[in-house]
């Protein structure tokens, strides 16, 4: 599906923004859907309080309160097998949803088996790195972004958000938030495959922008300072 962009917008400038891949590899600018939690809500923890009844092992008593990183709560006065406790380890609790979300690193090289034999999963459990699109429009069951910002995220004023029309059954307006990238699993269950990719063009300036949003300064010899400047003299001709 080809989206048609406005003159005052980073794809614009840079045709064609997305292209498709016929194999299944992902990889970086690759756009994927995944489960993304609402990093800005206090996390809520899952505490156990112990057993339903000394000898079932399969139901439990819990309650569910806002986490505090200054106080640690003290462990069921039962362990429950199915939820054990792990010194030092709360359980949080998120609200997520499935979004598109674009591949800003495939996680490095995987580690050799022999060099993983023996130690915790999770030391070297491969990951991606994304970033999640969230939908711009609004509706009558969604309150969207403001239009006034949304014009202002297209003309590219702000390092951490980057405005698009994504090649997918998803909102007509989308903004990526780069200030919420967040790694997921690299398997099936955490995220789910798509055609669309950013072109090798796309791609070498979503690199030159990471560099702004990090460092907070745009190369002086790359191509995003063009494209800034030439979005800027077309709003200005208006």
């Amino acid at each position: 599906m080809t989206r048609e962009f406005p003159d005052d917008c980073l794809q614009a400038v840079v045709p064609p923004w997305w292209t498709v891949v016929e194999d299944r590899r992902i990889r970086r600018g690759h756009l994927i859907w995944a489960f993304v939690p609402h990093v800005d809500q206090v996390p809520l923890g899952l505490f156990m309080e112990g057993r339903s009844s000394p000898t079932n092992h399969q139901r439990a008593r819990y309650r569910v309160e806002p986490l505090d990183v200054s106080q640690r709560p003290a462990g069921p006065r039962l362990p429950v097998a199915a939820l054990p406790d792990y010194p030092g380890e709360v359980r949080a609790v998120y609200r997520a949803k499935s979004r598109p979300a674009i591949v800003l690193s495939t996680g490095g090289h995987d580690v050799p088996k022999e060099l993983r034999r023996g130690s915790a999963r999770w030391q070297t459990a491969p990951t991606l790195l994304v970033a999640p699109y969230y939908g711009a429009g609004r509706s009558e069951r969604r309150g969207g972004w403001r239009p006034e910002l949304t014009e202002r995220i297209r003309s590219c004023h702000y390092p951490q958000y980057i405005w698009d029309r994504l090649p997918i059954g998803a909102s007509e307006e989308s903004i990526l938030r780069l200030d919420h990238c967040q790694p997921i699993g690299r398997h099936p269950s955490a995220c789910r495959w798509t055609p669309h990719c950013l072109h090798s063009d796309a791609l070498v300036v979503l690199d030159e922008w990471l560099e702004w949003f990090i460092r907070g300064e745009i190369p002086s010899d790359g191509i995003l300072a063009m494209i800034l400047q030439e979005i800027r003299n077309w709003n200005q001709a208006r």
